[in-house]
């Protein structure tokens, strides 16, 4: 039976790290503050924003909401974006995405200033994740994924990691980040020739292809760390993640659970990032002095 790597234990940790970081910002007069920008109803939008209120609330940062409707256009949002561009009191900012479908996704995502990109959407961000650089975060998920790797003490240098999925929410920012801890990555794609296979032979193994339980016995061996990023709905409407945790648990060493997995590290991740940006602000006020 596999070992649960589930997530509360690293969010403690990122809290309790957190803590003096936000009372010192508390000294010098500052807020951290997150604005989440959002657009329609959807109810994984919806679930996602109660937490990370509760969780900033729990920490002592702030959250303004910007809350749009479905069908405003183009401009509205670049609006509200440009509000939070020009805040000084706003650290951090939460665009949830998918945007709708008549929205310019990447023009609203280039229009966010990089040093309020706090889940790593903008192109100078990315290329950070990409050159080793030191502008802006990694997408939030990304981050989570070497944080609770990194608290449950699993090794990465040279080990394999197959990371399934391509994205640039986690496949593709996880796997540089991985390559700079030294792993030797495979990353690979639902259509990938003898996906079973490569995910078999790999030591750690990270499903982010957005597919319910697409991820079964047949992809795992003893042995093996599981990180399941996935947040779907199946057709019971029962949360469940890309990996078929009823097949998957009997047979790898450790494997982390959806729900109380990933999803609640990610929130913490997103709220360091917004702290750290505070810091940043801080520093700078403080160096134009």
């Amino acid at each position: 039976m596999a070992t649960l790597l589930t997530g509360k234990p690293v969010v403690d940790r990122l809290a309790q790290e957190l803590a003096p970081r936000i009372e010192a910002l508390g000294r010098a007069g500052i807020v951290p503050a997150l604005a989440i920008v959002r657009m329609g109803e959807r109810p994984d939008d919806l679930s996602y924003e109660r937490t990370a209120q509760k969780r900033a609330e729990s920490l002592g940062i702030a959250v303004r909401p910007f809350v749009l409707p479905e069908d405003a256009p183009q401009e509205v949002l670049e609006a509200a974006l440009a509000e939070v561009n020009a805040d000084a009191s706003i650290h951090g900012c939460l665009l949830f995405r998918p945007l709708p479908a008549h929205i310019d996704e990447a023009r609203a995502c280039e229009l966010l200033a990089p040093d309020k990109d706090v889940d790593g959407i903008t192109l100078a961000s990315l290329a950070s994740v990409f050159t080793d650089g030191a502008t802006g975060f990694p997408p939030s998920t990304a981050a989570a994924c070497l944080e609770l790797l990194d608290h449950y003490g699993v090794p990465l240098e040279g080990k394999r990691v197959a990371v399934a999925g391509r994205s640039l929410v986690v496949g593709k920012p996880v796997s540089m980040m991985l390559l700079r801890r030294n792993a030797t990555v495979t990353l690979c794609h639902s259509r990938t020739e003898n996906l079973a296979e490569v995910v078999r032979a790999s030591d750690v193994v990270i499903c982010a292809t957005g597919r319910a339980r697409m991820f079964g016995a047949e992809f795992f061996r003893p042995g093996q760390t599981v990180l399941d990023v996935g947040i779907n709905f199946d057709a019971e409407g029962n949360l469940c993640g890309d990996v078929d945790f009823d097949a998957a648990e009997p047979v790898v060493d450790a494997l982390t659970p959806v729900p109380r997995g990933l999803g609640t590290v990610t929130t913490s991740v997103t709220m360091a990032h917004t702290v750290a940006a505070a810091e940043a602000a801080l520093a700078a006020r403080e160096g134009g002095r």
